[in-house]
């Protein structure tokens, strides 16, 4: 392939895929190479993955796959006690595939899947300044910013909420009855 001068190759994407067991190494790797995550969120984060690759309905993981290994994953679950409310509660892309579209990729899978069952997704984040690109990346994505809770994670730790809702204005859902 060609590529001007200055210009960055155009990359292929990624195979989208159901999390599998067998992917519990290479997760667990891009989650800690992720360079943001607390040592103690990892195995919170495996606790999740193992639940959704072991068919638990509470949670949907999906692996992202380039040149036959994973390179990044999501994962999300309908929040309990509530109509067509869903969590984001893991999203992470192995650094050396930062900017090849992969986070774009599991988020845009994610909101398809919901789409027609799910009404709203939640992203919780952190406030702290190295997680100040991925509250960019939610908010180029549509995600909005709704809340922040001072040093909810630790001091100086705030916890920002984000929203997307799913439905359009015009749309409705029917009440249970």
């Amino acid at each position: 392939m060609t590529v001007a001068p200055g210009a960055a190759p155009r990359q292929q994407a990624a195979i989208l895929r159901p999390a599998r067991a067998e992917d519990r190494a290479a997760i667990e790797a891009i989650t800690r190479d992720a360079g943001v995550f607390h040592e103690d969120e990892v195995p919170v984060a495996l606790e999740v993955f193992d639940a959704a690759a072991g068919g638990d309905p509470s949670y949907v993981a999906v692996v992202a796959e380039r040149g036959g290994r994973a390179a990044g994953w999501v994962c999300w679950g309908q929040t309990p006690c509530t109509r067509g409310t869903y969590d984001m509660y893991w999203l992470a892309v192995d650094p050396a595939q930062h900017g090849a579209g992969i986070g774009s990729q599991l988020v845009a899978e994610m909101e398809r899947r919901l789409s027609g069952a799910g009404r709203l997704i939640v992203v919780e984040t952190a406030g702290r300044p190295d997680y100040a690109p991925t509250r960019a990346f939610y908010e180029a994505r549509g995600y909005a910013r709704t809340a922040t809770i001072p040093d909810f994670y630790a001091p100086g730790d705030d916890l920002v909420v984000y929203v997307k809702s799913l439905v359009r204005s015009s749309d409705s859902l029917e009440e249970d009855g």
